[in-house]
């Protein structure tokens, strides 16, 4: 799944005055929609390793890689090639 985050996302003012990223919460929140648009819902979820690598800026492209299954998927956000955050979505 490829993604951007706009630059008047409500979440960008604040994150930082003068020089914006995107709140790692944001990314997660779209690396849960991936897995949602072949899962369905998730309900309680465990997020037990997450690592941000590299900031993500408004309005840059960014692509989810999955791999796994219910009740683990293991997941890379990647910009180009570059590695902005990994980790692991597991249901509790």
């Amino acid at each position: 799944m490829q993604f951007s985050i706009p630059a008047d996302h409500p979440s960008l003012p604040g994150h930082f005055p003068g020089q914006p990223i995107v709140p790692g919460v944001v990314v997660l929140e779209r690396v849960l929609e991936a897995i949602e648009l072949t899962q369905g819902p998730l309900g309680s979820l465990r997020l037990p390793q997450v690592k941000f690598v590299q900031p993500l800026l408004p309005d840059e492209v960014a692509d989810i890689v999955l791999d796994g299954e219910a009740p683990r998927w293991r997941f890379r956000v990647l910009r180009a090639q570059a590695l902005i955050a990994s980790g692991d979505v597991v249901l509790a």
